[in-house]
């Protein structure tokens, strides 16, 4: 079976996205890398009920070199961000919190320092209907030009997550992060409006050491 720890890592991955609320019923996809392979979820599977052979593995330009059952519908966006960012896995997501904000802001306001472990100030990318090749290339715009480190997390307009990673370990904790850190401003925003840290603020968080994210390279 090709690609049959990535396969595996998909399902065990999975189970934790649903037993964790960041996916509900069918949403939500994860994707591994492995040199010009990659292995995506199922398209309409639930992600706790997945085996490993459920799991697709396409080439680069999508082709589908291994599985029977079709790809994720998400798989262009996949397919994208593989292309400009050298992530390795990447998990896409339903959260409540992430939604929330992809639904009311145009990016995530830095209001905790942990911003830094994604990159900076996450952007919520222009809204397109899912699956199709505008969402791919808006997500991957606001992947783009992160100010502190190379971007691992965005969020979709009315829509869900995104997250990378150099493993798929990676990208379901920056995943995790990324709804702990909306969820944190959605709170806040019920008690008043929260401060959002200044860049020097931000930069005095890095010389103490807390070191923004690089693409990992292949």
């Amino acid at each position: 079976m090709l690609l049959a720890d990535e396969r595996a890592a998909l399902c065990g991955i999975g189970r934790r996205m649903a037993e964790s609320g960041l996916v509900t019923g069918a949403s939500g996809n994860i994707s591994a890398r492995a040199g010009d392979l990659v292995a995506v979820t199922p398209g309409g599977m639930m992600l706790d009920r997945m085996e490993p052979a459920d799991c697709p593995v396409l080439d680069l330009d999508g082709k589908v070199v291994e599985g029977e059952r079709a790809p994720s519908s998400e798989t262009p966006m996949h397919l994208a961000i593989y292309e400009v960012s050298g992530a390795a896995a990447i998990v896409h997501t339903h959260s409540t919190y992430g939604a929330v904000v992809a639904t009311t802001m145009s990016e995530l306001p830095p209001i905790h320092y942990n911003t830094l472990a994604l990159g900076g100030v996450v952007k919520v990318a222009e809204y397109a209907t899912y699956g199709t090749p505008e969402l791919a290339a808006n997500v991957r715009a606001a992947l783009e030009g992160g100010e502190w480190g190379a971007m691992h997390a965005a969020l979709m307009a009315n829509h869900g997550g995104v997250t990378l990673g150099g493993d798929l370990e990676e990208a379901y904790e920056n995943a995790r992060l990324l709804e702990w850190l909306c969820g944190v401003y959605v709170r806040a925003r019920m008690i008043g409006e929260p401060r959002v840290l200044t860049d020097e603020e931000l930069r005095q968080v890095v010389e103490r050491g807390l070191t923004p994210p690089d693409h990992p390279r292949g």
